[in-house]
């Protein structure tokens, strides 16, 4: 397991990791989440000794790993662009570490590895031949050559477009847990971490503001600002927030984050409002309808809805498309 215990770091005076405690268990995937500059990456450069703590400990199975240098840590770090070596073949660049540690059987290991990332008879291709997609595949495969005790994963996905990022992450989730390894990955996507991981650590300016299983996370965000960034698409509070907890059969007080999804039209709903906007897409109409004692909120419809501007609708609420948070951190 690895655990940091009050961890801080700065760069000349000025904080980048602020008091943070988090523990990694073993054979799990924790996704660390957060926006850009929230020290999230700092964080993993401080895991993989990179970066030394100005306070905590960072610990393996218990050992304080102050004064271990990175190569001797057992870790494995893959950066965001893969880093190959453009000169060796895929097969070469998996065999890398390997060699370096003179291990027998190199190999069967790097077909194995290349069957696991999905690469069998990409061995003798060099990386400029590749898709950024099968380029990221033979980074990792490099990166479990060794069998590191802990996979760091920094933004593995982030040089990709949307569509390659959202396929190659379904894959990445298969052979995280195909090859058992402990992994800490840092990325600023919500899919991607909720695609990647088992947990969810939640890093905002320098600090981790809430972590736990990503289903507790999602339905239990800490404050406003998580729930938004977590894809919430509005955090009502006051009168409307008990609005709709009351029309949602929702017990609880205070703001209520709702999804774009959480409200949607119906006759016998118990919200009535105007309708200030309506978009059609394929699979059902995104609208905007002013609710009585709520104000404007995001609401949808079935394909092919009649609800134009100025209609007047009536709305009911998914209790599990909505979730109460607390007023702060």
């Amino acid at each position: 397991m690895l655990s940091l215990a009050h961890v801080d770091v700065a760069y000349d005076g000025t904080p980048a990791v602020v008091d943070a405690t988090v523990e990694v268990p073993d054979g799990a995937v924790v996704a660390v989440l957060g926006p850009s500059g929230c020290g999230k990456s700092t964080l993993l450069r401080t895991v993989a000794g990179l970066e030394q703590p100005t306070r905590g400990t960072v610990a393996w199975e218990g050992r304080d790993l102050a004064g271990v240098p990175t190569h001797k840590r057992g870790f494995a770090l893959m950066f965001q662009d893969g880093q190959l070596f453009g000169h060796l073949t895929v097969a070469r660049n998996v065999a890398y570490p390997l060699r370096l540690r003179r291990a027998r059987g190199v190999a069967e290991r790097v077909a194995e590895l290349l069957d696991l990332v999905g690469l069998t008879g990409y061995a003798d291709r060099l990386p400029g031949t590749l898709s950024g997609g099968e380029r990221q595949r033979v980074a990792l495969a490099r990166s479990l050559a060794a069998d590191p005790r802990l996979l760091l994963l920094d933004e593995p996905l982030s040089a990709l477009d949307a569509g390659l990022r959202e396929r190659l992450a379904a894959d990445l989730h298969g052979i995280l847990r195909a090859a058992g390894t402990t992994t800490l990955v840092v990325t600023h996507d919500q899919e991607e971490a909720f695609a990647l991981a088992d947990r969810l650590v939640v890093m905002r300016a320098g600090r981790v503001v809430q972590q736990g299983p990503i289903a507790d996370v999602w339905a239990h965000p800490a404050d406003p600002d998580t729930a938004l960034f977590l894809g919430y698409a509005r955090v009502l509070t006051g009168p409307a927030a008990a609005r709709v907890l009351a029309a949602a059969g929702t017990p609880g007080a205070g703001p209520v984050a709702v999804r774009r999804s959480a409200l949607a039209l119906d006759p016998a709903g118990p919200l009535a409002g105007t309708v200030r906007s309506a978009r059609a897409t394929p699979d059902q109409v995104r609208l905007v309808v002013d609710v009585e004692g709520v104000g404007e909120v995001d609401a949808v419809a079935g394909p092919g809805a009649a609800a134009a501007p100025g209609d007047a609708v009536a709305l009911a609420v998914d209790p599990a498309r909505t979730a109460v948070v607390s007023d702060g951190p």
